[in-house]
């Protein structure tokens, strides 16, 4: 089968686990939407409009963890995709933007629907590069795949509608042969004992959990334990931190609950885990604060730190949990928890249905798709 350039990133976007691709059709976009057709290796979901289309991606990368893909015409068909890809950047999920360009030989000629998105997309992606030639494709589509994939964010691939139409170079896809196995990061045995030395000192520790915890619930759940430690969560890190967690005390920030404010405000060691939690007026003043994550770059960018290390949430808790002294005082916990369940009493009380009665209550049709 003769393969054209749109024909060889369907068959590459297929080989890399894709199954479909969210857009808007426009006459940029005709070779990849008709090499789609043809193909059958992946659906087309149509949006009405380019932003719906990034951030269906992003959901969907989301719930899946694997790669996701969107696509937008020349002109103002792809410039509606950056809401949405901002949005996946900075939740760190691995989706491919295709944002068709106008025809080659006119770009530098302020062409009708001429744009450059190969720079407005700079700063909300890893990895953003225009295709001009066919020999170029394979190799920048791979490696487009492998940043979004590998680093967990947006790539960006501008194309003009004639280059997708050319011959391509080679039929088979250019794609990283195997995906490698998460590697254990930890901090050292010297800042591993630091921070022990820091938790068992403190009186009143309170956890702060991001989606950094991902994966972590048990060994978060025995670090609790051990420090009779109230848990508080950032919004990202609510579905991997709240469930079956008996030291759960809300969520904190601008749309979270008092009680995890005040955890985080009464204790006297705060340890941040996989957070990069950006209200700085939510950190206490007067605590010992240690943070842990994967990106050396967060350490101390939303609040002055006593100790920062770098290392996956699980493998450092799993770590550390043999160096902690089990403490008996719950007090600080014990607090944290009547405060939490008179902060949500009121909210409960409205998440109970009446029979008969309209319009259903949000929190209860809420709730019941929480027990479903």
């Amino acid at each position: 089968m003769n393969y054209n350039i749109a024909g060889l990133i369907i068959k590459t976007l297929a080989a890399a686990g894709v199954k479909r691709i969210y857009g808007v059709v426009g006459d940029s976009l005709n070779g990849l939407t008709e090499a789609i057709r043809k193909q059958k290796l992946i659906d087309w979901i149509p949006v009405r409009h380019e932003e719906v289309a990034a951030f269906a991606a992003g959901a969907e990368a989301h719930l899946t963890g694997s790669l996701a893909v969107c696509a937008g015409s020349c002109g103002p068909g792809n410039l509606h995709l950056i809401n949405g890809l901002y949005d996946c950047h900075r939740s760190r999920v691995p989706v491919l933007a295709i944002a068709a360009q106008i025809p080659s030989p006119e770009l530098g000629s302020e062409y009708f629907q001429e744009t450059r998105p190969e720079i407005l997309f700079k700063d909300c992606s890893h990895y953003c590069e225009l295709i001009s030639t066919a020999a170029q494709m394979p190799r920048a589509l791979g490696l487009a795949i492998q940043s979004a994939s590998g680093q967990r964010g947006v790539s960006v691939i501008t194309i003009p509608g004639d280059v997708a139409l050319l011959e391509a170079p080679t039929e088979e896809p250019w794609l990283f042969s195997s995906v490698p196995i998460a590697p254990t990061i930890r901090p050292s045995e010297l800042d591993l004992r630091k921070l022990a030395a820091l938790l068992n000192r403190g009186k009143k520790v309170t956890l702060l959990g991001g989606a950094g915890c991902a994966g972590a619930h048990l060994e978060l759940m025995r670090a609790a334990e051990a420090l009779k430690a109230p848990i508080v969560h950032a919004l990202r890190g609510k579905e991997y931190i709240e469930y079956d967690n008996p030291f759960d005390v809300g969520m904190t920030g601008l749309l979270g609950f008092s009680s995890g404010y005040y955890a985080i405000m009464d204790c006297d060691v705060l340890l941040m885990l996989g957070t990069d939690f950006p209200y700085r007026q939510f950190y206490p003043e007067n605590a010992a604060i240690a943070q842990v994550d994967l990106r050396p770059e967060n350490l101390g960018r939303r609040t002055r730190l006593d100790l920062g290390l770098v290392g996956d949430v699980r493998d450092t808790l799993s770590a550390i949990l043999p160096m902690l002294e089990a403490k008996q005082e719950r007090a600080h916990l014990d607090k944290a928890l009547r405060h939490y369940a008179s902060n949500r009493a009121g909210l409960d009380h409205l998440a109970t249905g009446t029979a008969g009665r309209k319009p259903i209550h949000p929190q209860y049709l809420t709730r019941v798709i929480n027990e479903m």
